[in-house]
């Protein structure tokens, strides 16, 4: 969670397990900007808002503009 400090936006690329079990409220918090842009459709639009991040994008699923 530390690589996630400061940042503005968070792209998952990969499939990997450790990717399936992220803490997204604990990523928002640390991130400058908590913007997802889930490319691999791991998280739901609605896991992402209650997570607190400010905008989602997916490919094949409705997102939320930050």
């Amino acid at each position: 969670y530390a690589a996630a400090a400061g940042a503005d936006l968070l792209v998952i690329l990969t499939e990997w397990n450790e990717f399936r079990a992220l803490d997204l409220k604990r990523l928002a918090g640390e991130m400058a900007t908590a913007r997802l842009a889930d490319l691999r459709n791991i998280y739901a639009t609605e896991d992402a808002k209650a997570a607190g991040f400010t905008a989602y994008e997916s490919i094949g699923r409705a997102g939320f503009p930050g």
